[in-house]
């Protein structure tokens, strides 16, 4: 428990050594400057394959960039230009286990990760232990896309 907390710890002070994007949950974020207007925000018309991480339990109840609450235990993932309330199908490429889960974020905020998953999406598929992992990522909704 002790080294996984650590390894966590490890990646979250690499994470703040990399270039940010300049997505919706960066500390300054204001929910109105988060528009599907101003930025392009559509379906993933093929799949993307790259690495996948997922939230700390620091952030268990803070808002995400939708307003809602990260819910440790929800189904959601953050994603940089999916619209929120799309479902997309996550795969670990290494074991073929795959989740569902649904939009509610921006990020990551580490340009070498495609999707940040919640700590049970995560776990659902044996992320969790590895704390990253190459994943597949396909769209299976585009609700809300207005929103």
């Amino acid at each position: 428990m002790i080294l996984k907390i650590y390894v966590l710890l490890l990646a979250f002070l690499m994470v703040g050594c990399e270039e940010k994007q300049e997505v919706g949950s960066s500390p300054n974020y204001s929910k109105a400057n988060d528009t599907n207007v101003s930025k392009k925000v559509e379906p993933i018309s093929k799949a993307e394959i790259g690495i996948a991480s997922y939230y700390a339990d620091i952030f268990h109840g803070k808002p995400t960039a939708s307003g809602e609450p990260y819910d440790r235990d929800a189904f959601t993932a953050a994603h940089p230009t999916l619209a929120f309330g799309t479902r997309v199908r996550v795969t670990e490429v290494a074991n073929g286990k795959s989740v569902i889960v649904t939009i509610n974020d921006r990020g990551p905020h580490t340009k070498s990760r495609v999707i940040d998953l919640s700590y049970a999406a995560a776990e659902s598929i044996g992320l969790v232990i590895a704390g990253i992992s190459k994943v597949k990522v396909e769209s299976i909704s585009d609700t809300n896309q207005s929103r």
